[in-house]
């Protein structure tokens, strides 16, 4: 039975405009289009920034406790229909339902933090009379929000990494503008529906559907906007900050994630978390496994052991609860896949299980013997593909790990405490799990990377303290 297509609207300024132009919204699964959503024009985007300044300037800032009743009624919204946002990420994205019902449930986690952060962003006094002719002086810093923040968001967390942008800005008393990925722009819109029901007065919140190329650059360079926030590809990355002059800055930008497994691991647990890892969501995610050093020991032991567990993993229809993964977002990323595969292959490596493409849908992948100089060993494959490696210690490991631009988040698992804290103290990551592989993150902490990997943390407090700005106030008392 075909899927009924819907027309979306987008929001502008909290009303809900529809748009001359339109393009389609395609599932993945099967290229069925299910949805026509405005394609937003330089001027719409022009006219959402304005609003959003203007609003912000005029009713500066919202009350706190207007923060926390807003973002707390959204919360409630999103339970209410978590069912609907389900189904939209499965429909519209990779995910599985299964996978997609554990995004909403983390996206309204995600706006409930925000809710409570919301009640803690303080500053706090300073001792001015610790400096000699100062004792007439007392005084405190508080926090500021910049004003009109600028996001744009990527296809593989369509609701949850959009609940980490509008959440923090919300929370922290700015006003927001939305670009969401083309592929994946109706799990924002609805997002923004949640917010619109709660009652976020109009202006706070903008979602602009449409080309990066046309209403992208002028999000990011319009002088309203005081900070550009923005989860995405390295190159796109590197591009906009090559565009945004002064302002503030946080990026997210992906990673070539390292597990190491020692010889003296819960090998069972290794194997299970690694797979996890490096198969969820169609391998579609930056702290997803890419890279496996097992000490040489134990290294057919758990080559055997992650070839069998991918062996038993379900591809195919994302809307059966039964199916472990889906398609990729689309037929060109599983071809790109494909061919940094085959590129690898002709260089050596070997494909254990996997390595075959039937339209948009990449079976999981393990492969060995890939050289250090090919693609997929040295950038973001951000596909079902896994590589494992032996080598001779933990050395080794921690030097292999580090051997690549990127320094999202890292995983090792051993029951030595002492190689534990080396590989904490020695791998240029974010973050690093003990005993879990690099694919774990909660909302609340702090969330970001070294080198390529991005600039700043995420996580909503962080990505309040971001959005906000200190001002010191300093009172010259009458001695």
């Amino acid at each position: 039975m075909p899927t009924k297509v819907n027309r979306q609207k987008m929001l502008i300024g909290g009303k809900w405009v529809a748009c001359d132009r339109n393009f389609e919204v395609y599932n993945p699964q099967d290229g069925e289009i299910i949805a026509y959503v405005p394609s937003a024009t330089k001027e719409d985007m022009i006219e959402a920034i304005g609003i959003a300044d203007r609003t912000f300037r005029e009713r500066f800032p919202l009350p706190v406790h207007e923060r926390i009743e807003i973002l707390e009624k959204t919360a409630d919204y999103m339970t209410e229909n978590s069912e609907d946002f389900a189904h939209i990420i499965a429909l519209e994205g990779s995910k599985t339902i299964t996978e997609a019902r554990s995004e909403v449930k983390r996206a309204i986690q995600t706006i409930k933090i925000s809710a409570e952060e919301a009640r803690r962003l303080k500053g706090e006094t300073i001792n001015f009379d610790q400096n000699a002719g100062s004792e007439n002086k007392v005084g405190f810093y508080q926090r500021f929000p910049v004003g009109v923040i600028g996001a744009i968001t990527p296809f593989n967390d369509p609701l949850n990494l959009v609940a980490h942008k509008i959440g923090p800005a919300i929370a922290s008393g700015n006003a927001i503008v939305l670009k969401p990925a083309s592929a994946t722009p109706i799990s924002a819109l609805k997002l923004a529906e949640a917010f619109v029901e709660a009652g976020l007065p109009q202006g706070y919140l903008s979602v602009l559907t449409g080309s990066g190329k046309e209403i992208g650059d002028t999000l990011i360079t319009h002088p309203s906007i005081k900070m550009v926030t923005f989860t995405g590809g390295a190159e796109a990355g590197e591009r906009i900050t090559q565009r945004v002059g002064t302002k503030k800055v946080s990026m997210e930008l992906g990673s070539n994630s390292p597990v190491i497994v020692l010889a003296d691991a819960d090998l069972p647990k290794a194997v299970h978390s690694c797979c996890s890892g490096a198969f969820s969501a169609a391998g579609q995610n930056c702290i997803g496994v890419q890279r496996i050093y097992v000490e040489k020991s134990v290294y057919p032991q758990f080559l055997d052991a992650l070839i069998e567990a991918t062996a038993l993993l379900r591809t195919g229809d994302k809307m059966e609860q039964r199916t472990d993964m889906g398609p990729m977002i689309n037929e060109k990323e599983a071809e790109r896949v494909a061919g940094w595969v085959e590129e690898a292959v002709i260089a050596g490596a070997k494909v254990e299980i996997g390595g075959i493409r039937e339209g948009a849908f990449y079976y999981p992948t393990v492969m060995t013997n890939v050289p250090v100089t090919a693609k997929i060993a040295k950038e973001e494959i951000f596909g079902p593909i896994v590589i494992v490696q032996p080598v001779q210690d933990l050395d080794e490991a921690i030097e292999r790990s580090n051997d690549v631009d990127y320094g999202l988040q890292a995983g090792i698992f051993t029951n030595d405490i002492n190689k534990a804290f080396k590989a904490i103290g020695k791998m240029d990551v974010g973050g690093i799990m003990i005993n879990d592989s690099s694919d774990y993150r909660i909302d609340e902490m702090p969330f970001g990377g070294t080198k390529g990997s991005g600039i700043g943390r995420e996580g909503v407090r962080f990505s309040m303290e971001s959005m906000t700005e200190q001002k010191v106030v300093c009172f010259n008392l009458d001695s």
